[in-house]
């Protein structure tokens, strides 16, 4: 393998480019998050201890398959947080990637150099994981649309995972119209879904408010308000930001638990070096008691049944995907940690509930982008996309 001949220090180049057979993707190239193993190619999640302690694997992952099947070309694997375990975008083994629209702005991880090498051109599609947030966050941060699919649709063996009861494989673009021919393949066995008209979308002023991107929202919901065949409802008193602290806190624990349940022993044994940060949090995992793991497990029941009315009354959630754009490096680790938490509090929605989040830019003030997500219920991941594909697009 050799570094990519285009400008991307973070993508590394297969010789020759692995070349698809079919035609949905003909022409398409795709950048691989490197968790995905890809037979005779080495997988390091980020961390040389790994790729040191692992077997060059023998087989491809199915969702690689699928996309080179469909005539896309695999141009290389790209730079990971360690072992998908932040939200950062930074590697201290492998370096940070640049984010293209602000080299000053951290570039969101953990599918930090697929996200970079769609927003820079040197890939069409991005292809990663999203646990917490992995796809939609550096999707945001770098004016992309990116889906998380609804938990279980799209197949996660072969590749390194994270905490499997909230692991998914999404994928980022410049264009809806790329997102959605990958769509078309990875999503093909979905069932269908009927939507009634008029077309409900759903809001909490309340957490509207806590972005730095409100102002955008209220002149989107404004538009959407005046459209035909859409309807626009406030429903802030099904979902509160104390219901998404609440739930953050929840999602942090059953993830933290199943991280350590995934990885613990490896790293026990193994003792790998991290970067201080993503230490300190394996070390907290490993801290997670059964009593803890049993009330989230609660927390994460009550959860759902409050949000399950949302989706009985509208079709799907707007949202915003982040509490703003992306941090500035020059953060301190205190700032970073408090940010992560919020954060969490608005990603851990698809997570706790298993359901497809879709990522839209919305704008890019200061070239820094920020980005309003939908939501909706599970399986109805087309949906999202055809309603972006068919009136959003147009007004954002």
């Amino acid at each position: 393998m050799q570094h990519h001949s285009t400008d991307s220090p973070y993508i590394i180049e297969f010789s020759p480019a692995l070349a698809g057979n079919g035609s949905s993707l003909k022409q398409f190239r795709v950048a691989v998050k490197d968790l995905f193993d890809i037979a005779s190619y080495p997988t390091t999640a980020g961390n040389p201890d790994w790729a040191n302690t692992h077997p060059i694997p023998h087989f491809t992952s199915p969702v690689v398959s699928a996309l080179q099947n469909a005539g896309a070309s695999i141009v290389g694997k790209t730079i990971t947080d360690e072992l998908a375990y932040s939200l950062n975008g930074q590697n201290i083994h492998f370096g940070t990637p640049l984010n293209p629209r602000n080299a000053e702005r951290l570039p969101g991880g953990s599918s930090s150099g697929s996200a970079i090498a769609v927003a820079q051109g040197s890939a069409d599609i991005g292809l990663g994981t999203d646990t917490g947030g992995s796809i939609r966050v550096p999707a945001s941060y770098n004016g992309l649309y990116g889906l998380r699919p609804s938990h279980g649709v799209v197949s996660t063996e072969h590749l390194v995972g994270l905490a499997p009861s909230f692991d998914t494989v999404g994928w980022m673009t410049r264009d809806i119209h790329t997102l959605n021919a990958v769509a078309k393949v990875l999503l093909a066995d979905l069932p269908a879904v009927s939507i009634n008209k008029p077309i409900k979308v759903a809001y909490s002023a309340s957490i509207n408010a806590q972005s730095s991107q409100h102002a955008e929202l209220a002149q989107l919901l404004v538009t959407l308000q005046k459209l035909e065949k859409i309807d626009v409802l406030d429903l802030s008193s099904i979902l509160t930001p104390a219901d998404l602290q609440q739930g953050a806190e929840a999602f942090r624990i059953l993830q933290g638990a199943e991280i350590w349940s995934t990885h613990g022993e490896w790293i026990t044994t193994c003792q790998p070096t991290f970067a201080p940060d993503i230490a300190s949090r394996f070390a907290w995992c490993s801290t997670i008691t059964p009593a803890q793991q049993l009330e989230a497990l609660k927390i994460q029941q009550q959860f759902n049944l409050k949000i399950k009315p949302l989706f009985e009354q509208a079709d799907c959630l707007l949202i915003p995907t982040t509490p703003g754009s992306a941090p500035l490096l020059t953060m301190n680790d205190d700032e970073l940690a408090h940010y992560r938490n919020t954060l969490l509090s608005m990603t851990c929605i698809a997570g706790l509930g298993g359901l497809p989040q879709l990522q839209l830019p919305l704008s890019g003030k200061n070239d820094a982008p920020v980005g309003v997500s939908l939501i909706g219920a599970k399986y109805h991941d087309q949906f999202l996309i055809d309603f972006a594909h068919t009136v959003l697009e147009s007004i954002i």
